[in-house]
């Protein structure tokens, strides 16, 4: 990381150091300053290359009225935020020293859907942080030595702009390492190695993602700051879910429509209730109609086909 007179160097006294650059990216920002005309948007352009390869970047746009959680769920979360906005001041001003590096590591656990996503977003937007969503397919490779590498790069990329890193399905890239018994045994432990080595010298925050908790590597949970559990919603919960995604946009609803029921009914989580009014609302376009309880019955009928799950036709009959 360049220094503060080497900043000072390139973009002046009265430019603040917002971005933890190396040298070589502070040579190319500051080529890229007098074009672009806006420092952020010039780290953004450097980021662009590496990480679109390993990475989905995503503009956070939700914020916590979008995320129906309990409280010590929301607190812990607060919590993350709080961390990064104030390590300056713990690390730096108060002269606190940590044993594990300035970052910040949260473990989401929990069903698909539930919201860990989102809650990463909501994180990301309200620090005012890019999220990108790491690409597992991109990243691991077979061959030998290509993982780390890619990941170096992912790291030190993102390092520049402080941006929030989502790692779902975590399990498969951070998971126990195993008995060696061949070189790619071997070799799939020193990567576990390097990624350890990695979380510890990113300032940012690293989001791991996964519904199988128990088969990450336990070096990995002795860094983990928060463990945020997210489960299914209760009934009163799913009443809300409903409401937010029926109230989205201006999406018209017919009155017959029953949250009492649906919330009641149903034990599905957020996620598939998002999908069941996404449905519905291109069942009533169709029709040139508002969105009905029937239409919300046989979107719901859909995703319950989808998951497998065993179906009573009663339970999909409009009533009333």
């Amino acid at each position: 990381m360049v220094s503060e007179e080497e900043w000072r160097e390139v973009f002046g006294d009265d430019t603040a150091r917002t971005h933890r650059l190396s040298a070589h990216q502070l040579e190319q920002v500051g080529s890229a300053l007098p074009a672009v005309g806006d420092l952020d948007l010039a780290v953004r352009r450097l980021l662009a290359g590496p990480l679109a390869r390993l990475a989905r970047r995503v503009r956070p746009r939700k914020t916590w009225d979008d995320l129906v959680l309990g409280e010590p769920q929301l607190d812990q979360l607060r919590t993350i935020a709080a961390r990064f906005r104030h390590a300056g001041t713990v690390y730096d001003d108060w002269g606190v020293t940590s044993a594990s590096g300035r970052g910040i590591v949260a473990l989401f656990t929990g069903p698909s859907g539930t919201g860990k996503s989102l809650a990463a977003e909501v994180v990301a937007h309200t620090l005012g942080l890019d999220l990108y969503k790491v690409d597992l397919s991109a990243v691991v490779s077979k061959y030998i030595g290509e993982t780390e590498q890619n990941l170096e790069k992912l790291f030190s990329a993102a390092s520049a702009g402080s941006a929030v890193l989502f790692f779902d399905e975590a399990d498969s890239l951070f998971g126990k390492r195993s008995d060696v018994k061949d070189a790619r045994d071997r070799y799939a432990n020193l990567e576990v190695s390097y990624l350890l080595q990695r979380l510890e010298s990113y300032d940012g925050i690293v989001v791991l993602a996964t519904n199988l908790p128990k088969n990450l590597d336990d070096a990995f949970l002795r860094r983990i700051h928060e463990v945020v559990s997210f489960t299914l919603p209760a009934v009163d919960e799913r009443r809300a879910i409903w409401a937010h995604h029926l109230a989205d946009g201006d999406l018209p609803v017919d009155r017959g429509v029953d949250l009492a029921r649906l919330s009641k009914q149903f034990e599905i989580s957020g996620g598939i209730i998002r999908n069941v009014v996404v449905g519905a609302a291109f069942r009533a376009a169709d029709e040139g109609r508002p969105i009905t309880m029937a239409h919300l019955l046989q979107a719901l009928s859909g995703e319950y086909k989808k998951l497998g799950r065993l179906l009573n036709p009663e339970d999909f009959v409009v009533t009333g």
